[in-house]
């Protein structure tokens, strides 16, 4: 591993992942120094444990909030203490071992060389992967691409990511929205309205069944209102940044 990093860290959000996220940090930790987690309101006593590990490993940083907030509200949580300590960029990735921390070095390096951009994570589905999300994630990729005028989102779902920490921070604290579910596809759109462009990298995604430690918060139901609710903002968004973007476009042909 190299030695800790004082501009990018590792940002991991978690809530009722169980035991899976000590093994999450534990790997992100093989791989990076520092790394942050958020504990956002968990009840499943993962919060004592992982302050334990942090209290043997000066790499790792916790914080605990007293409740559930959403992914979002943890992201903006450790954007803002992030800041405060003097770090420019955030790669954020899932506690349910979901993600890939052997990719990890890979995305640092081309937001080293790339700091104005967000490196996205391009997912590499293998067979455990359900059909219905696959469907759901291609109607989600093209909206976003609507959304920003085809400025090159791969993904707008997937959440392995390295974010600037400044335009992230400045754009979630002007909103109400982007605290749940909605934040990954919100974030990506709003950046590259922003003017931080897209940079996809291939990244494996596994689904975990239940029995090798799986954990799913996602609800069918809820979770599709809000992002029905956020897509519809975001294409009033567009609408009224059409004329900006399309300039933005031209100046790129030119």
């Amino acid at each position: 591993m190299n030695p800790a990093s004082r501009s990018h860290l590792v940002l991991i959000p978690s809530y009722n992942t169980g035991p899976k996220v000590l093994e999450t940090v534990a790997d992100a930790r093989r791989f990076w120094e520092p790394v942050w987690v958020v504990v956002d309101g968990s009840t499943d006593g993962t919060a004592e444990a992982l302050k334990a590990l942090a209290d043997r490993d000066a790499g790792l940083k916790v914080f605990v909030l007293p409740r559930n907030e959403g992914k979002g509200a943890a992201v903006l949580h450790g954007l803002c203490n992030a800041a405060t300590a003097g770090y420019t960029h955030v790669l954020t990735m899932d506690a349910d071992g979901q993600h890939p921390p052997d990719r990890i070095p890979a995305f640092m390096d081309v937001s080293l060389a790339r700091p104005d951009a967000m490196i996205l994570g391009l997912p590499v589905f293998d067979a455990s992967a359900p059909a219905i999300r696959l469907r759901g994630r291609k109607i989600s990729n093209a909206l976003a691409n609507v959304q920003t005028l085809w400025q090159g989102i791969g993904d707008a779902l997937f959440g392995f990511r390295v974010y600037p920490i400044v335009p992230l921070r400045d754009i979630m604290q002007r909103s109400h929205w982007m605290r749940r579910f909605d934040f990954d596809p919100e974030a990506a759109v709003r950046l590259c309205w922003r003017g931080v462009m897209p940079i996809n990298e291939p990244a494996p995604v596994k689904y975990l069944r239940a029995e090798e430690g799986g954990v799913s918060h996602f609800n069918y139901v809820r979770d599709n209102i809000l992002l029905t609710g956020m897509n519809l903002r975001l294409l009033a968004g567009f609408v009224l940044r059409l004329p900006l973007l399309l300039w933005r476009k031209s100046r790129e042909r030119a």
